[in-house]
């Protein structure tokens, strides 16, 4: 609020903005000299209607900004942006509810938001509230729902009242897969059946892959590239690759436990290929400024932006004394099907407060035809101990 009130001093005065000249790139792994950052600079693009297009990019990258601005809930410090059609968003879970009103009550609001006569929003509540499977609630205030029921009906009322444009966040990874599923179908329904426009924001490939025939790739705060669908999850994947290990951490340890390395079955090299009949042996090492005496060092596993599951090195920690320290990590052969897989690295210290946490530490590809055959047990990926080498 401030700034927008220096912004408005600085017109009057026929002064330029003053943020103009002093933000600097929206880099989240570069500590900078001002506090004031372009979440987003020099995006020019067009989307057609009946486009169905995927925002993806890293954490940070400018992604929901994008769409708080498509929206018109944020205005753009410079340029315009220009909408033909209503736009119907769903950008955090329950935008645009009151928690006071009901389920019902909240249809009926959100459709007059979005310029809707009455009589089309009766014309779409039952198929509204079938879809979000509330009826027994939907007399219920939304302040009562959990977070699952609310986003339910949040994504129904926006994908089913009649706009000609739907901008959906990655809040579906709230709800159940079996909902995420239908959620998809929905979309897709939208774009290639009604010829509506749709823009998603997701870090699940396969998602983005099946329901978008565009892919818009943000890194930085700037516009990457804009191109067919299966170009841009490569760019994408080709960002991740060059992902510097020593620029990722976050975390209140980050200063105290320095990452520097890490190898998978001895290569250093990004993106190292492995075949699946092959045990993975993931190393990290790095230097500690300081001496812990709990520190419990994890690794999780990554495809497509999904996490698939998380191992720790020791159940309990151990002690890690200033200086060198390396940590061991080990999954199965045959347990992950062919694919490029990401490495999020990070520990926890003397206490649970007390953590570091790197996304994107490294990449490697599991290369072979995947076999019922190969399968070691029926619990699948998800059970670590079934994973795990080290226990």
């Amino acid at each position: 609020m401030s700034r927008d009130i220096e912004r408005y001093w600085a017109r009057l005065r026929g002064k330029e903005d003053p943020f103009l000249k002093i933000g600097e790139t929206n880099d989240r792994v570069i500590k900078g000299k001002s506090d004031v950052v372009w979440s987003l600079r020099d995006l020019d693009f067009e989307i057609g209607q009946g486009d169905a297009v995927g925002i993806i990019g890293r954490n940070g990258a400018g992604k929901s900004t994008l769409l708080k601005i498509l929206s018109r809930v944020t205005s753009p410090t410079t340029g315009s942006v220009k909408v033909k059609g209503r736009i119907a968003s769903l950008l955090e879970v329950g935008t645009g509810f009151h928690p006071e009103l009901t389920g019902r009550e909240n249809i009926f609001l959100n459709g007059a938001i979005l310029g809707m006569r009455k009589a089309e929003i009766k014309r779409k509540f039952d198929e509204i509230v079938a879809f979000a499977g509330v009826d027994r609630y939907v007399d219920t205030p939304v302040k009562r729902y959990s977070s699952g029921m609310y986003v339910r009906l949040a994504f129904a009322v926006a994908a089913h009242l009649e706009s000609e444009i739907l901008i959906v966040d990655e809040v579906l990874a709230v709800g159940d897969a079996e909902f995420q599923k239908k959620c998809l179908g929905k979309m897709s329904a939208v774009s290639k059946g009604e010829g509506r426009t749709v823009l998603f924001v997701s870090h699940n490939m396969a998602s983005i892959k099946n329901l978008c025939n565009t892919g818009m790739v943000l890194n930085n705060g700037l516009l990457h590239i804009i191109n067919p669908v299966d170009n841009a999850i490569k760019e994408y994947n080709g960002l991740l690759k060059s992902s510097d290990i020593t620029r990722v951490f976050s975390g209140n340890l980050k200063d105290k436990l320095l990452f520097k390395k890490i190898n998978v079955n001895g290569s250093f090299d990004d993106n190292s290929i492995h075949n699946m009949s092959d045990a993975i042996k993931i190393t990290i090492s790095g230097e500690a400024t300081a001496q812990l005496t709990k520190a419990t060092f994890i690794i999780s596993i990554y495809n497509a932006g999904v996490r698939l599951f998380t191992l720790r090195e020791t159940k309990d920690g151990r002690t890690v004394e200033k200086g060198s320290f390396t940590a061991h990590f080990g999954i199965k052969a045959g347990v992950l099907r062919p694919g490029e897989y990401t490495i999020a690295i990070g520990a926890w210290g003397n206490t649970n407060d007390e953590w570091v946490w790197g996304l994107e530490a490294g990449v490697f590809t599991i290369a072979g035809v995947w076999t019922s055959s190969i399968r070691q047990a029926d619990e699948g990926i998800i059970n670590s101990e079934f994973i795990r080498l080290n226990e």
